[in-house]
């Protein structure tokens, strides 16, 4: 996922990436800075301008997938119910939910995140960009996605 180089410049990756079972969780108030950058002020359209939205991209593209869906959940809850935005925000987050499964080596439940996030791509109507994010790119990924979590639950069930 592409970002705002300038922008994301201005955002510190998180110590580590956190993946449940493996690693240590992050202080509870790590990201609360980050999600108020998403307040009532801001216009829908504009939601892929906050801080929020940038950090979410910069955290998918580095590998944070926990740190992702937790920064975009302030956006997502900011978007109306349903609307392209809305969808487009819980596909992304959903993705980063299907790989950090990966991450914990539990390839069924990443193939069924993958099956969600295609559903709510389905839900972008017509729109090809939605929040700066090309629907195309994101199914592209989640194919990839998908791919790599049907070779691991492969190798998993090998003797």
């Amino acid at each position: 996922m592409s970002r705002s180089p300038e922008a994301a410049d201005k955002i510190a990756l998180p110590p580590h990436a956190y993946v449940p079972g493996r690693t240590d969780r992050h202080p509870e108030d790590l990201f609360d800075a980050i999600k108020a950058t998403v307040s009532d002020d801001v216009p829908v359209s504009q939601l892929d301008r906050t801080q929020a939205w940038i950090a979410g991209m910069l955290y998918f593209d580095a590998g944070y997938f926990w740190e992702c869906h937790e920064v975009l959940e302030a956006v997502w809850m900011r978007t109306p119910d349903p609307s392209p935005e809305r969808a487009m925000t819980q596909a992304i987050i959903q993705l980063a939910n299907a790989r950090l499964k990966l991450q914990m080596e539990r390839p069924r439940a990443s193939l069924r995140l993958c099956d969600m996030v295609t559903g709510h791509l389905g839900q972008c109507g017509t729109a090809q960009t939605i929040l700066g994010k090309r629907v195309q790119d994101l199914a592209q990924q989640v194919k990839e996605t998908r791919n790599f979590a049907i070779k691991c639950s492969i190798m998993q069930y090998q003797p």
